[in-house]
């Protein structure tokens, strides 16, 4: 299959000049997992053999290479072992972004008492973030037993709470999409309607209420199963639908981390250079090619954050200082100057498909034309590798 190309950035071709054959790479790849190495809990075909062009003689990686999934429902330590058993070498826990991972940068909320919601081990995963109060859906369902009024088996009059020092929610924290949700979609409005203790419905609704901090807005990705499945996306909707039809207003949201936004691809470019320094590679990573199978998160992201590096080498302030409003604090420039978006067709976007999930997260709105183009279109992984080396005359 031929490859596809739709170059979105003219001035692309400024690197091309100072590109040349090296033993040591100028250039950085960013793979997306689900749909692009694996689905579900299948491997891709051409993935073992196409890793093994990454992989130098010592055994390690010889190209910067970092993992960013929108996945939440892990720790980077287990989702890096399970990389390493599906390309066949090692991955370190370094070279692992996970759609919670930026959420170390916000340091402003460590402090606070958080609620936390999502699958796995989500208190491992708030301590290792930074998080050091942090309440669950279950305990505050248990603490406030009158709320999860869903399940008649379940259904308890006592208003709560039943600990008296339990602590007021001081913000809330979504990781990853829950296994039932109608519990954590009603208990996340009654905290965002009563200011984080809902032992009753104040006179006045609250606004701005407590800060939301959300990881991971797919809407759709895949699995074994041949049609999307709904993403932690879709739950995001849902609480936004919901507290706009009860209370009339927008939700807000503090942060909206992981792919598209700006601060996962910041935070990876940065993972991206550390990585690139322990395999000995000391010069900068000039370009980065973001592989991905979702034209919502991972291409629109992409795009996205090659925009904001086109600003930064204009020595345009607008785009930067919008991460340091975010953050709370000064950040160092991105190291990159490029980001190329190369969609694979194993995942969600197919090029002949008649199937095309349109949706933007609503934070993102309106969205430019052609931010979902990518500059690439190849059949798999291994075409997406070989496609990069080409740009890069590197071999």
């Amino acid at each position: 299959m031929a490859i596809m190309k739709i170059l979105l950035r003219p001035n692309i071709a400024r690197f091309a000049s100072v590109r040349h054959l090296s033993s040591k790479p100028k250039f950085g790849l960013l793979f997306d997992i689900d749909g692009v190495i694996v689905r579900g809990k299948n491997v891709l075909p051409p993935v073992p053999e196409s890793f093994k062009r990454l992989q130098g003689e010592d055994g390690k990686f010889r190209v910067p290479t970092v993992f960013v999934t929108n996945s939440g429902n892990a720790l980077r330590s287990q989702k890096a072992a399970d990389l390493s058993k599906w390309i066949g070498f090692e991955v370190k826990e370094s070279q692992v972004v996970m759609a919670h991972s930026p959420l170390r940068l916000f340091q402003q909320f460590h402090d606070k008492q958080v609620l936390i919601s999502g699958q796995g081990p989500v208190n491992e995963i708030a301590q290792e973030l930074g998080f050091r109060k942090t309440v669950t859906i279950q305990d505050l369902a248990k603490n406030y037993p009158s709320l999860d009024y869903v399940n008649v088996e379940r259904r308890n009059p006592q208003c709560g709470p039943i600990d008296p020092n339990f602590p007021t929610i001081e913000g809330i924290v979504l990781f990853s999409e829950p296994i039932s949700w109608e519990t954590p979609l009603q208990l996340i409005v009654d905290l965002l309607m009563t200011n984080g203790k809902p032992s009753s419905l104040p006179e006045n609704l609250p606004y701005p209420h407590i800060p939301v901090l959300a990881c991971n807005m797919d809407l759709l990705w895949v699995s074994e199963c041949p049609i999307p499945r709904y993403g932690h996306g879709a739950f995001l909707l849902c609480l936004e639908s919901l507290y706009k039809k009860i209370t009339g207003k927008d939700l807000i949201y503090s942060a909206l981390i992981g792919k598209p936004s700006q601060i996962t691809y910041y935070h990876a470019n940065h993972m991206l250079l550390e990585h690139a320094r322990s395999i000995g590679i000391d010069h900068n990573v000039d370009t980065i090619y973001a592989i991905g199978d979702n034209i919502n998160t991972d291409i629109f992201g992409a795009n996205l954050y090659d925009k904001y590096l086109l600003y930064c080498t204009k020595d345009e302030v607008l785009e930067p200082k919008k991460l340091q409003k975010l953050l709370g604090r000064d950040v160092e420039p991105p190291s990159a100057k490029a980001c190329i978006s190369i969609l694979v067709e194993t995942g969600v976007h197919q090029r002949d498909s008649n199937f095309v999930a349109e949706h933007c997260p609503r934070d993102f709105l309106p969205m430019e034309d052609g931010l979902c183009k990518p500059a690439f279109v190849v059949k798999d992984v291994g075409e997406a590798i070989n496609l990069a080396f080409t740009e890069e005359k590197f071999d």
